[in-house]
């Protein structure tokens, strides 16, 4: 099973940038992981350094996925950022979101897990699919039947190194996966960006997940905001499996018009 991969994270107007991106790709299997520093409180940054790399150093690309092993992965990580939080004060409320996805390519299979808002897309023949479920007050509300306007669609209810240790992050069943599907993992920076649609309408123009994200960063990068409104940090790794392009070809000349300036 070929894997292709292509990643981006670009600094807004933020102090700093607090995302982390990071594979792992052998023989038997794949894991890529995205995180994004709970802003607000100092330390952000080191524990989604901590949560990525601690994940990664535990995968072994060479052996076949455990589902278990993919919750040990998580807990480590989360085991990791509390125990900087009591060795530094200063971090003492650091936390990170995180998606991670994990492929088997001899069975063609895959599992994520994600904590936070931080995404997981499936694209199938081209058409998306929403994986993961925010951990934020946005969504808890909007799944209760109340109604979130006005509520900062930043608050989380959960992530790695917040919140009560006995809550832990979300974890799909297996997921089966075929030649061509399309996987894109990202921060809330990015999705708040990019529309659902227009991700799936961009996949139907390049033949690389590299022009994919490209065109997916000038949509973010182009649009109108408000006077005094900040660009968020974004960050997102697309996973191409097999030859999707063969299968996602341009639907229609309308949906290529707005990724392109109009000419004079």
């Amino acid at each position: 099973m070929n894997i292709n991969i292509a990643s981006i994270s670009k600094q807004g107007d933020r102090a700093s940038n607090q995302d982390q991106t990071g594979e792992s790709v052998g023989e038997r299997s794949a894991c890529f992981v995205v995180c994004d520093g709970v802003a607000g409180f100092p330390g952000g940054d080191v524990a989604a350094k901590l949560a990525r790399d601690t994940i990664l150093d535990s995968f072994d690309a060479d052996q076949h996925l455990n589902a278990q092993r993919i919750r040990d992965f998580v807990g480590e990580a989360n085991t990791a950022i509390r125990q900087a939080q009591q060795d530094t004060p200063t971090f003492h409320r650091m936390g990170t979101t995180l998606v991670g996805l994990f492929i088997d390519r001899d069975y063609q299979l895959a599992y994520w897990t994600h904590a936070g808002d931080s995404r997981l897309y499936q694209f199938r023949r081209g058409y998306v699919r929403e994986m993961t479920t925010d951990h934020s007050l946005v969504q808890q509300m909007t799944d209760a039947g109340h109604s979130a306007e006005g509520i900062n669609s930043n608050l989380l209810y959960f992530a790695l190194g917040m919140g009560d240790e006995e809550r832990d992050a979300s974890y799909s069943d297996v997921v089966p996966i075929e030649d061509g599907d399309v996987f894109l993992l990202c921060t809330d920076g990015f999705w708040h960006g990019v529309a659902a649609r227009q991700m799936e309408q961009s996949l139907h123009m390049v033949n690389t997940p590299d022009e994919w994200l490209t065109l997916m960063q000038q949509i973010i990068d182009t649009q109108p905001r408000q006077p005094g409104e900040k660009q968020d940090n974004y960050s997102a790794l697309a996973v191409w499996v097999g030859s999707p392009q063969d299968t996602t070809l341009l639907h229609s000349l309308a949906e290529a018009a707005q990724f392109f300036p109009p000419r004079d």
